[in-house]
C-alpha cells in the first residue's frame, strides 16, 4: 500500500479536522470565490475548504489520497444539500484522473504539502488548472515555532528516520523551493507569491484532551506514539506534546483550547 495513502487513513483526521473548521470558512471566504467558478481542492479531508467553496456557489472536486476522508466528505456534502461538491481518491503527485485545464482555482490547505515526489504534485497543479486560473496553497513552514512545525518536530525526534529519498512535506514551507517546484512546472518566479498567514485550530477541550485526539487520531503523531512505545517513551512524548498545547493555548476558558498556527500561504497566478 502506498504509505502516504496508509498514513491517512490512520485513525480518523475528520476529529482533528473538525477543530479547523471555522479556520478552513473564513480562509475561504478570501478567495473571492463567484457561484459556477470550477475548483479542484486537493487534499481535502473531509471538506475544510471544499465545503464552504461549494456552499458559496462553486462547482468543487475534493481529491484526497484516503478513501475514509473521501467518504466522510461525500456524507457531509449530502447532509449539507450540496449537489456542487463531489469528493474522490486521487494522489496529488498523478492526477491522471482530471484533464488538462479543467479548473479556474486550484486549492490545497495542508493537503498536497504531505505528497511525495513535490515535483510532480506542482506539475500536476499546473497541469490541472487554465490559462488565467490560480493555484492557492497553505503550508507549514519548518522550524517555525508554532503549533503544527512542533507537533511533526517533536513527533520525528521520537519516529524512526524516514526511508532514503525521503522529502520532508515541510520543505513547501521554504519560499525558494515553492519557487523551484513551480519553476518546473514551467511557471515564472514573478507569478508566484507568498504571505505569512494564521490559522487557528478551536477544539472544545482542554488542551491535554487536544493531544489525546492527537495521540487517538492524528497519523503522524499516532506513529511517533507507536515508535515511542517501543522505546519506554511515550509518557516524555505526552508530556512534551502536552506543554507546546499549553504554552500556545490562546483560549481564557481551562476547558477549551484555541491555537494559533503561522503558515505560508502560496498563490501561483498562471
Amino acid at each position: 500500500m502506498n504509505p502516504n495513502k496508509a498514513l491517512w487513513e490512520k485513525g480518523d483526521f475528520t476529529r482533528i479536522a473538525e477543530s479547523m473548521r471555522e479556520s478552513g470558512e473564513a480562509l475561504v471566504k478570501g478567495l473571492g470565490i463567484t457561484k459556477g467558478l470550477k475548483v479542484l481542492d486537493l487534499g481535502c479531508g473531509d471538506g475544510t475548504t471544499a465545503l464552504p467553496e461549494a456552499r458559496l456557489g462553486a462547482d468543487v472536486v475534493g481529491v484526497d489520497i484516503a478513501k475514509n476522508l473521501v467518504e466522510a466528505g461525500n456524507k457531509r456534502a449530502q447532509e449539507q444539500g450540496l449537489t456542487n461538491c463531489k469528493f474522490q481518491e486521487g494522489d496529488a503527485s498523478n492526477l491522471h484522473e482530471l484533464k488538462d485545464h479543467t479548473f479556474d482555482l486550484v486549492v490545497s490547505i495542508f493537503g498536497a504539502m504531505f505528497a511525495p515526489k513535490p515535483f510532480d504534485v506542482a506539475r500536476e497543479m499546473v497541469r490541472v488548472t487554465r490559462p488565467g486560473g490560480r493555484i492557492i496553497m497553505g503550508n507549514w513552514i519548518p522550524n517555525d515555532p508554532t503549533l503544527v512545525a512542533q507537533i511533526l518536530k517533536i513527533s520525528s525526534s521520537y519516529s524512526p528516520p524516514p526511508p532514503e529519498g525521503f522529502v520532508s512535506p515541510m520543505t513547501w514551507g521554504i519560499e525558494n523551493n515553492v519557487i523551484e517546484r513551480f519553476g518546473g512546472a514551467g511557471v515564472p518566479q514573478e507569478k508566484i507569491s507568498f504571505v505569512r498567514d494564521t490559522y487557528t485550530f478551536n477544539f472544545p477541550g482542554a488542551p491535554s484532551a487536544f493531544v489525546a485526539a492527537f495521540r487517538k487520531y492524528y497519523g503522524p503523531t499516532m506513529n511517533a506514539f507507536e515508535a515511542a512505545d517501543k522505546n519506554g517513551r511515550a509518557a516524555d512524548l505526552a508530556k512534551e506534546l502536552e506543554v507546546l498545547f499549553n504554552s500556545q493555548n490562546k483560549s481564557p476558558s481551562k476547558d477549551a483550547t484555541s491555537i494559533p498556527a503561522t503558515f505560508l500561504r502560496v498563490t501561483v497566478a498562471l
